[in-house]
């Protein structure tokens, strides 16, 4: 009998249908191509069993002076620097209060602690620290050292008054007793972190987005802290870090100057010696040829004093070498511009002698130079705007981003990406939490991509990723909130539920088999369908990497007789690699062929990788009825 060479196109293609994309892939999930072929992608394992707390949207690297390597979490709730397997709380704080300012009231038999502070300005989710507690009770169950430690507050009674849950030092709840009568004597300190942020967007600017009476009739209300997405950005000045989130402070951590572990980032216009520098912003970005801290979204001036209220599309930059010095003057490169293309700065990368920075509707590049104006902008593209903060990257290749409908690629010059999965992307979004889109660099394989929403979810679950060298574009469910490619770090990192993951790292997922990997062709067929096809046997064409003994795929073959019918699954050869040949008996006049290794299937696919080559098929055509 005649064989029949199977060769697909690389790249998944669902812009049409399975039958129009014969000769290439319909689906697939957990595949990447290379080289043409498909292929299993690498797995991921934990990089540490340590926990930090809050969804993370942000993770930066960094070398300082003495070889020291920092990595750098923000999360909704914290920010953290990891240091080896550590994650340190370095979250800055906004309010320490005065002893006798704070008084605690306890309830007999009940874990709730009503706090009494003036003003407190928190919300419910804050983190606050408290010092100089003494037990409520002489032999009462609220002891001193029960108070003297950090707690989440639990509600937010008046602008006055909250209330906790108290714990002893290993988290275990602990129940107030009659004994605990008292209010924590007058020593007490409470050291208050900066308001958390949302998890999830939700859209609250604009005419009535306020307290009712709040602000002036027809104001719109301006942006703070606790009604946005939080969204940090973060980047080195030197060896030190800065960082801001989103609609809120820029916070400065001076290595040299502090301690992991008892230290915490501070407000960067309140170092000595800052002037005039922004007091909250979109965004930080350093300009590193130069050496100009650039703060994006900053608030404007009112004579020689920043107002508190971010212009979002005013940039502020620092004097050279000077990260606290934002005044303009004839003998300094501080300054400032303002975008008018757009209505706010959504973000920003750097790419080569450039930073481009995107507003909801344009383009700019940013470019030193030098005196007088410093910095010189240029509208690259008055028709392209950014999905999210955080989903642009910078690649070998140029510039990749995601817009609202499309995706786009800058390396001079604007482009749009020819997608071969753009409706299946788009059509699936969830718009109203496009906000947490984040894109991703795997160098080692020429891909960009980017995580994302769909319409299922309100949390990230879906990724597309593009080879910028063979311009194949593949799909899969994966949850990653940030992401960073390797470099500074061995190999990338991502992270999901309060876990940074390595990734790349063999093809397990943590230590199990990853499950619901496969690739799907479209519909093939003999002459156009004209006739019918006999397919009597199976030659596979496969790699198993890693684990090659024994690993082992599903080779599912699928047929029906026209396109509207429904695939029928015909057969199941397990292939391992000592597979030569399969034999099946499939009669119709068109057929798919489905590589899966997902564990339910395959319960030997345990650390093992595959890569397609050209399977064969035995098939003649089998009349005309």
């Amino acid at each position: 009998m005649p064989l029949s060479k199977f060769i697909f196109r690389p790249g998944i293609m669902r812009e049409g249908t399975d039958y129009d994309n014969e000769g290439g892939w319909f689906d697939g999930n957990l595949v990447r191509f290379k080289s043409g072929r498909a292929e299993k992608i690498g797995g991921w394992r934990k990089d540490s069993v340590n926990t930090f707390i809050g969804t993370c949207r942000e993770l930066s690297s960094w070398v300082t002076l003495d070889g020291s390597k920092y990595l750098g979490l923000g999360t909704h709730k914290k920010y953290f620097i990891q240091d080896g397997d550590v994650y340190f709380d370095i979250t800055p704080l906004r309010l320490t209060t005065g002893a006798n300012e704070i008084s605690f009231a306890a309830t007999n038999q009940s874990n709730i602690l009503t706090i009494t502070d003036t003003a407190h300005g928190a919300v419910q989710g804050d983190f606050v620290t408290y010092s100089g507690c003494a037990s409520l009770g002489g032999s009462g169950l609220i002891s001193a050292a029960v108070l003297n430690q950090e707690y989440e507050i639990a509600t937010v009674t008046s602008a006055n008054v909250y209330t906790i849950l108290a714990k002893d030092t290993s988290g275990n709840s602990v129940s107030a007793n009659g004994n605990d009568t008292g209010n924590g004597q007058g020593t007490v300190v409470g050291k208050y972190q900066i308001n958390i942020g949302l998890d999830n967007y939700v859209q609250s600017t604009g005419w009535g987005a306020g307290l009712w009476g709040g602000g002036t009739f027809g104001s719109a209300t301006a942006l703070s802290f606790v009604n946005q997405l939080r969204l940090w950005s973060a980047d080195n000045f030197g060896e030190d870090l800065v960082s801001c989130a989103r609609n809120g402070g820029i916070f400065y951590w001076d290595v040299s100057a502090k301690t992991l572990g008892t230290d915490r980032a501070v407000l960067l216009s309140g170092i000595t010696g800052a002037n005039q520098v922004p007091t909250v912003g979109l965004q930080v970005i350093t300009s590193e040829t130069d050496r100009h801290l650039i703060v994006l979204g900053a608030d404007p001036l009112s004579g020689d004093t920043r107002t508190g209220v971010i212009d979002p599309m005013l940039i502020a930059f620092s004097d050279q070498e000077n990260s606290l010095e934002f005044e303009a003057k004839t003998t300094n490169t501080a300054g400032s511009l303002r975008l008018s293309a757009g209505s706010t700065i959504v973000g920003s990368v750097k790419a080569r002698q450039e930073i481009l920075i995107w507003t909801d509707t344009a383009l700019y590049s940013m470019q030193f130079i030098g005196s007088p104006f410093t910095f010189g902008l240029n509208l690259i593209n008055n028709n392209t705007g950014l999905i999210a903060p955080n989903a642009a990257v910078t690649s070998p290749a140029g510039v990749y981003w995601m817009g609202y409908d499309s995706f786009y690629s800058y390396n001079g010059s604007v482009q749009k990406i020819p997608c071969s999965v753009l409706s299946y992307v788009f059509d699936n979004l969830n718009v109203s939490q496009s906000y947490k889109t984040v894109a991703f660099t795997n160098n080692k394989f020429n891909e960009v991509g980017w995580f994302y929403v769909s319409s299922d979810s309100t949390e990230i679950d879906k990724y597309v990723s593009y080879n910028y060298a063979e311009k194949s574009w593949s799909y899969g469910t994966l949850s990653r909130t940030a992401w960073l490619d390797s470099g500074t770090v061995n190999f990338p990192r991502a992270t999901s539920s309060s876990y940074l993951y390595e990734h790349e790292f063999g093809y397990d997922d943590d230590g199990s088999p990853m499950t619901n990997v496969f690739i799907e062709s479209s519909d093939f067929d003999i002459g156009d369908g004209e006739q019918f096809a006999f397919i009597s046997k199976i030659i596979p064409d496969l790699r198993f990497v890693s684990n090659s003994s024994g690993g082992a795929v599903n080779m599912v073959l699928k047929t029906r007789d026209s396109p509207g019918d429904t695939l029928a699954t015909n057969s199941t050869s397990v292939i391992t690699s000592t597979t030569s040949e399969s034999f099946v008996r499939a009669r119709a006049r068109q057929a798919t062929v489905r590589i899966e290794s997902d564990d339910d299937d395959v319960s030997s696919n345990t650390s093992t990788g595959w890569r397609l080559g050209a399977t064969r098929l035995d098939v003649r055509p089998d009349g005309r009825r």
